[in-house]
């Protein structure tokens, strides 16, 4: 049995999860694609009192099914500065409250860069969220979703991958994929996101795990992703925190600008405490962000 399901068992047993059924799917049916041989293995943490993965080799979809579900699929991407994964309460958590809204979650164990067992670290996380949308769009119909209402959630370094996905759908990230399914999703959902990596606002963990102590300046402005919207970039929904001092809430306001610039329809909510990395529950206020959230996905079908 694969460490995330085991873990996924043991915060069932715990009420932590109500889902009607919990699935882990291997994210490639075969081989993955840029990978390298190599002796690391895949290593779940209990650290603060929440679960973390490190060293993912082989990622996997997880799939949460609600009781009634309403159509709506969420691909959620955990954070971790892309270099472990908050599988715990950037993940497992987010899919039990998309399932009490009739919600099906989708739980997203990507690649974490590593230059020992991807042969382009900066490219595999893309691969595999491009993967993750595809393998939900062909299925859809048989899980009894609507394949035009896919979308990708991410938190932190998972909102940096969620944003690049956002925005580089055009391109594939595994060139020798054949396969036309589109992997543009339908809404993206970007919460205290990592999106720039100009060194001014950017995440500088995020920014060296994934591209490299020096990086080319190609390469920076292919991965700040508020420079990459364009007019057919999906809708966004946006949450940032004024006081965060891990990822500066200027990635979340450059990113909505470029969204109004670009006539994509995106909302943005900024609260004035609550830190980084808090997940579901800001203890600060007694607004639910994911109240916004909720409202924010049932006014989708009047957005483009």
């Amino acid at each position: 049995m694969h460490r995330f399901l085991s873990a996924c068992f043991f915060l069932l047993m715990m009420n932590k999860i109500i889902a009607q059924s919990i699935t882990e799917m291997p994210l490639y049916p075969g081989t993955i694609p840029g990978s390298k041989k190599s002796s690391i293995k895949e290593q779940v943490i209990f650290e603060n009192g929440t679960f973390l993965v490190s060293d993912v080799i082989a990622p996997t979809l997880t799939k949460f099914s609600p009781a009634k579900p309403n159509g709506i699929a969420v691909i959620i991407c955990p954070g971790g500065g892309y270099g472990v994964l908050a599988i715990e309460h950037e993940g497992v958590e987010v899919a039990r409250l998309l399932n009490e809204s009739g919600i099906t979650a989708f739980v997203l164990k990507y690649r974490l860069p590593n230059d020992t067992i991807m042969v382009d670290k900066s490219i595999g996380p893309l691969q595999d969220a491009q993967q993750a949308i595809r393998t939900v769009r062909k299925q859809a119909v048989a899980w009894g979703l609507n394949p035009n209402k896919i979308g990708l959630m991410g938190f932190s370094a998972g909102g940096h991958l969620a944003a690049t996905a956002a925005t580089h759908f055009n391109t594939m990230a595994d060139p020798a994929i054949k396969d036309t399914t589109s992997v543009r999703p339908d809404f993206a959902i970007l919460i205290y996101p990592v999106i720039s990596f100009n060194d001014s606002i950017t995440h500088k963990g995020s920014k060296l795990n994934l591209i490299g102590i020096n990086p080319s300046a190609a390469l920076v402005t292919k991965f700040s992703n508020e420079l990459q919207v364009t007019k057919d970039c999906p809708p966004v929904f946006l949450m940032h925190i004024s006081d965060d001092e891990t990822v500066p809430v200027e990635n979340s306001i450059r990113f909505y600008q470029a969204c109004k610039k670009n006539n994509v329809p995106a909302e943005m909510h900024i609260y004035t405490k609550g830190g980084h990395g808090f997940g579901m529950h800001n203890k600060t206020t007694n607004d639910k962000w994911f109240d916004r959230l909720t409202n924010w996905l049932n006014t989708l079908d009047s957005t483009k």
